[in-house]
């Protein structure tokens, strides 16, 4: 069993004398660096000279050049892009690492796929929310907080573990609940329920869906309603009570359907492909294809970015949500 850490299993005082590096201020830097300064703890953001570098002064911290934090932190805590954390690391944080300070970051992916190799003397920690930053933030400032995860990969200092969760804490991840992991968990099941489940496979699902009702002849717009708008309720429903609230709530007709359609569409050889993904995952193939990508300005990436805008259930989908703001 994973072990759910709480407030009272943490304190924020063990950052007390301590400065924390937030390195990037795009979504989660910002949303983290905001709840942790106004936990009391002393925040400053490493940042190119971008867009970003100006709103982190806007919003009254300290901001410098990345090299500059990291050599002024006690903790360097990594929120940029995947695929650029291996590059800043070797030219502007590398250097500055030394025996008592602490690499931190909210994802495992980098250092499980060896773009980033610590010092063995330096702790290595993973405090991660399970939320996307706008709805972290809100939660923070509610007075609650997003379910997190920390996680420890290496701990020379013995003290690694708290000042995981004394930054979980200041940014109110143990309200919620905070899981202790493995980087190698995290990292894992993150990359597989982005690729099977959240993005990938809902993605899929949904436009397989609409195409086949608009081939078959049906308004485009209907079949947005069904196929997508919809998506959000039943998802809204499975969230507040698990499925059976959800099958509470439908008609009995659709509950039917449930049971007898969906297994017909989710064959048992979507699971073994599912298998193969976490394989793919797993042994490292995954990493190095889209580090290859990036590397190469992500060609196939912004293709694909681009033909998704024009399909016909993004163009229709923004007619839909422009009616109903009245546009």
């Amino acid at each position: 069993m994973v072990q759910i850490l709480h407030d009272k299993d943490a304190n924020i005082s063990d950052l007390n004398g301590k400065t924390v590096a937030v390195i990037g201020y795009g979504s989660q830097g910002s949303a983290q660096a905001l709840c942790m300064r106004d936990s009391g703890v002393n925040v400053i953001i490493g940042s190119i000279k971008d867009a970003s570098f100006e709103q982190a002064i806007n919003d009254g911290f300290e901001v410098m050049n990345i090299s500059d934090a990291a050599e002024k932190a006690d903790v360097i805590h990594i929120l940029l892009p995947d695929e650029f954390h291996g590059p800043v690391y070797e030219n502007d944080i590398k250097q500055h690492l030394e025996a008592g300070k602490v690499l931190s970051c909210s994802h495992g992916f980098n250092v499980v796929y060896k773009q980033i190799v610590p010092p063995e003397d330096v702790d290595v920690i993973m405090v991660a929310p399970k939320s996307p930053a706008t709805e972290e933030r809100k939660a923070y400032l509610a007075g609650f907080g997003v379910p997190g995860l920390i996680a420890i990969k290496q701990n020379p200092s013995g003290k690694a573990k708290k000042i995981a969760l004394a930054m979980a804490k200041a940014m109110g991840f143990t309200k919620a609940g905070c899981l202790e992991c493995t980087f190698e968990q995290e990292t894992y099941e993150d990359l597989f329920g982005e690729q099977n489940i959240l993005c990938g496979g809902t993605v899929d699902l949904m436009i397989a869906g609409f195409e086949v009702l608009t081939e078959a002849g049906y308004p485009p717009e209907m079949a947005y309603f069904e196929c997508v708008h919809e998506l959000k309720l039943i998802v809204d429903l499975i969230y507040e009570g698990g499925i059976q609230k959800m099958n509470a709530v439908i008609s009995n007709t659709a509950e039917w359907g449930e049971y007898d359609n969906g297994p017909r569409i989710i064959t048992p050889d979507v699971k073994e492909r599912m298998r193969e993904s976490l394989k793919r995952i797993e042994n490292g193939e995954f990493a190095k294809k889209w580090l290859e990508e990036s590397k190469n300005g992500a060609p196939n990436l912004l293709a694909k970015r681009k033909a998704l805008g024009e399909h016909l259930l993004e163009t229709t989908g923004k007619r839909i949500r422009d009616m109903f703001e009245g546009k």
